[in-house]
């Protein structure tokens, strides 16, 4: 494992993963609005949003990489919560295209190295890909999506690139700081270590030729969005 893309890899999941493929001797590249806190992180900004630039930053990231991928992790994702009527549409749109729709994006613009490479793809889901709950219209449907999505490309890129859909529960990351107190976890969640996560990452994208992890929950003990 050489080269991976990271989309979101500026914080959160994505840092953590970006650390573990330097620690791995290997290159993170990252696709993110914010620029990574490691000056050493090669980084294209990008709002992933808008799904055509993404497929651009991808393409860029493989310039920059040097024509050659080994692994592409869509760690990238947000939500708003907040009921249905009450969450504006173009918020909605946004939460879908930057959580669902950049993962496909990026996963196409980068099929033909991957192909070449005999790569690996990890997709970034979360306990509420399987779980749905109230107010989370937007970001269940685009995280069952996910689901969707890698199983389906699971099946139709067997034996040309492995494929791995993480379902993460709640993390210690600045996922939850901007909500209203009502969604955020309570003090005395359990919420798991990124870096856990991040482990697991990579031991899917380390796989032998000819073998694949092909999905993995990864969740706190006492983690309440799962089973």
């Amino acid at each position: 494992m050489d080269a991976v893309i990271i989309t979101g890899g500026s914080s959160g999941l994505g840092a953590a993963v970006a650390d573990n493929v330097i620690k791995a001797g290997g290159r993170p590249f990252v696709i993110d609005r914010q620029k990574p806190a490691r000056d050493d992180v090669p980084w294209i900004e990008c709002d992933l949003a808008d799904t055509r630039a993404a497929e651009q930053a991808t393409r860029k990231a493989i310039e920059m990489a040097g024509g050659r991928v080994d692994g592409v992790v869509t760690a990238a994702g947000f939500d708003v919560p907040g009921s249905l009527g009450d969450v504006p549409g173009e918020v909605w749109d946004r939460i879908v295209a930057v959580d669902l729709l950049a993962t496909a994006a990026v996963v196409r613009a980068a099929l033909p190295e991957l192909r070449e490479s005999h790569g690996g793809v990890v997709t970034i889901a979360s306990t509420l890909g399987i779980k749905a709950v109230a107010d989370a219209t937007a970001y269940c449907a685009a995280k069952f999506g996910v689901v969707g999505f890698t199983r389906a490309l699971a099946a139709e890129l067997a034996g040309e690139v492995g494929v791995t859909l993480i379902i993460p529960g709640g993390m210690r990351t600045k996922f939850f700081d901007e909500r209203e107190d009502r969604y955020k976890p309570g003090p005395d969640a359990k919420l798991n270590d990124p870096c856990h996560v991040a482990d697991a990452i990579l031991f899917a994208l380390r796989q032998p030729a000819g073998c694949a992890v092909r999905e993995l929950v990864i969740a706190g003990e006492t983690e309440t969005s799962y089973p």
